[in-house]
């Protein structure tokens, strides 16, 4: 359990690092939605092809955001 909630704190500070960097607007949701995607994706399948298949789809859905 702490594991994964140092692994979720992670993804949180690196999401937050990747909107304060100089991306904006369409790249920064995209960026974010991936990195949130592929944590999401690592956290409930726990292997390589799940954080891919995350990340991508978090970075359509970041992609689409404010659309």
């Amino acid at each position: 359990m702490k594991n994964t909630w140092l692994k979720g704190l992670m993804i949180v500070a690196v999401a937050a690092s990747v909107s304060a960097c100089g991306l904006h607007g369409h790249q920064r949701d995209t960026a974010t939605g991936a990195l949130i995607g592929g944590g999401a994706g690592y956290l409930i399948g726990g292997n390589t092809v799940s954080t891919i298949a995350g990340a991508a789809l978090g970075g359509v859905v970041g992609s689409q955001w404010n659309r």
